[in-house]
């Protein structure tokens, strides 16, 4: 009896004062910053044996995000001291409505003028963050993306005539308006498998109608001399391009341009804009550990992340090998080979894509019931060394690069067709699941960026997402172009839905992979609608694409119209079995 009286009298002595979750709520107008430096506060007390700070985080501190926009002007640095334990987690949670934004208000628009005919155009000063007026590629009205100033009617291009390599020009018909003084003029080609950015550094009438344009530097030398992937010139099958960002071009409803300290925006309904909104940070949040004291045991949920800038091309273009990875430097071998691969014919080196959540040397990180848009690069990025972390029931819809990014894609120094081979294989991303996210109407700046992008990874889990509206490929794991065990194993891509894919470039696959990936699997998933890219220039898109070196895949049960699947050297240990229009998938009620 005793015995049973002290248990009751533990019980509710831990009741009344025992551990619970913190909490610490931020109002709109209250700093995340600030929120996030008393948490880490709190922790730092509670392990120099302060009893009053253990007691207070024993069993975690919730960060509550009040319903509104909360505004960054810069982003939020998440440190190996805010890390949580199993037991005292950090989680960040959002009330309904609440909003985390890098963007900023357009404010007093004012009548400029009219264009063709009686399309209103109003005018208002670029906002100023830090004491500095904003530069942007983006701009969005009541929640809509405007079309930044072009040749071309939103989604027309137009066949370009010829690609001097030498010379480093690119002949096109002659535009009707003047652009010669067009200062900020680019020009959008579309290459095979991606796209680039090239700013014009100059237009010259060569006759005939026809008008040679040059470009500056880096893009001029990256454009004309990597070899893959160049535009097409093959009789009628040529490569298509569009011209942009310059006042001439401002013609058409919801297009905008900016000039210095003004914005410029072609009404739709003659009336100023409303809810008019530019980014000024790139990257909202960054999770950023160390391998020694990864940032652990952290919630995001029920939270929108929204408006976060690209800018880099405004500056120095936008040449991509694949998948959104810009070049910094690429060209044809004169002799082929390489110690590693006695086949390649070119070189090349990359970088990584701009995010907008960006997360380093981590674990245990959850991302739930959150919605991603719109963001103008890639929406959130697991780069190296993350593990036993989930993205899950969350949205991610107008996103101008990849959706979720996972993985090493070795960079910078580092000649991307050179097989990695991790040091520890523990340090890729590993033991990562992805699932339940819906995933619409990205790739919509850079067009050959992907829904779901995996580089060099092993234990992955992707699985019953819903992948869309997409101008390349849907999901896609592996990197390297190799055949060599680099430590990529054990990945599952299952019970997804993509469709729509292929919108605007092709060499594309609803499931795209590349490499050796020993022990994974391709299992139970719906792919169909293959977009019919309207500048394509060949017919290279399935529904699974099979890139260089693929092997360690079993491929089954996975419903298509047709099992039309793209084979570019795969490896001996392929299984590819009972794939096709009578598979049936009873998960898909369910969803």
């Amino acid at each position: 009896m005793k015995n049973r009286i002290s248990l009751l009298l533990i019980i509710l002595a831990a009741m009344l004062t025992g551990a619970h979750a913190e909490e610490i709520t931020v109002k709109t107008g209250e700093s995340l910053h600030e929120a996030l430096r008393t948490a880490r506060e709190w922790r730092r007390l509670a392990g120099q044996g302060h009893a009053e700070y253990q007691q207070k985080i024993a069993d975690g501190i919730t960060i509550r995000v009040s319903g509104g926009v909360h505004q960054l002007t810069t982003p939020l640095f998440i440190r190996p001291e805010d890390a949580g334990t199993a037991q005292s987690p950090t989680r960040i949670i959002g009330d309904a409505g609440a909003v985390v934004s890098g963007g900023v208000s357009v404010d007093g628009w004012k009548l400029w003028g009219k264009v063709d005919g009686n399309l209103k155009v109003f005018v208002a000063p670029t906002p100023k963050v830090n004491g500095r007026a904003v530069e942007t590629r983006q701009l969005w009205v009541g929640g809509k993306k405007a079309v930044r100033a072009q040749l071309f009617a939103d989604g027309v291009m137009q066949k370009m005539t010829d690609f001097r390599r030498n010379e480093r020009e690119i002949i096109i018909p002659t535009p009707k308006q003047d652009l010669s003084r067009a200062d900020r003029l680019e020009m959008l080609v579309a290459q095979r498998w991606a796209v680039a950015i090239l700013r014009v550094r100059q237009m010259r009438d060569i006759g005939n109608g026809q008008t040679a344009v040059s470009f500056h530097e880096p893009e001029s030398q990256l454009e004309f001399a990597h070899p893959w992937p160049q535009p097409v010139i093959e009789g009628d099958n040529r490569s298509a391009y569009t011209l942009m960002n310059a006042f001439e071009l401002l013609d058409s409803a919801n297009e905008w341009f900016q000039q210095g300290d003004s914005i410029y925006y072609v009404s739709p309904n003659g009336r100023a804009p409303i809810n008019a909104v530019v980014p000024c940070l790139t990257t909202l949040i960054n999770i950023e550990g160390t391998v020694q004291r990864p940032v652990s045991h952290l919630t995001f949920e029920n939270l929108t992340f929204e408006h976060a800038a690209w800018l880099r091309p405004s500056f120095e273009g936008h040449v991509t090998l694949q998948g959104g990875f810009r070049l910094l430097d690429a060209y044809k071998l004169p002799i082929a080979g390489l110690p590693e691969k006695a086949a390649l014919e070119n070189q090349a080196w990359i970088a990584r894509p701009e995010t907008a959540l960006r997360v380093q040397n981590a674990d245990n990180l959850q991302f739930r019931n959150c919605r991603f848009a719109p963001l103008a690069a890639t929406a959130i990025d697991f780069e190296d060394n993350v593990s036993h972390s989930v993205i899950a029931d969350s949205r991610f819809t107008d996103i101008g690069g990849t959706a979720i990014q996972v993985g090493t894609f070795p960079c910078g120094g580092f000649e991307t067709h050179i097989p990695y081979i991790a040091e520890n294989a523990d340090r890729l991303c590993h033991d990562i699941a992805i699932r339940n996210n819906e995933i619409s109407d990205a790739t919509n700046e850079d067009w050959g960026c992907v829904g779901i992008g995996a580089g060099y990874v092993s234990d992955i889990i992707i699985e019953r997402n819903h992948v869309h509206h997409l101008n390349y490929s849907g999901i896609c794991v592996g990197w390297g172009w190799t055949s060599r065990d680099s430590a990529m194993k054990n990945n599952v891509i299952r019970q997804n839905e993509v469709h729509d894919f292929a919108l605007q470039l092709y060499d594309a696959g609803g499931i795209y992979t590349l490499s050796n990936q020993p022990n994974s699997k391709i299992v139970e998933n719906k792919i169909y609608n293959i977009g019919k890219a309207p500048y394509a220039t060949n017919d290279r898109a399935f529904y699974i694409y099979f890139d260089e070196a693929t092997d360690g895949f079993t491929v089954q049960n996975n419903w298509c119209p047709e099992p039309h699947f793209g084979y570019n050297q795969p490896g001996p240990s392929m299984v590819i079995r009972d794939n096709g229009n009578t598979i049936k998938l009873p998960w898909l009620k369910k969803r």
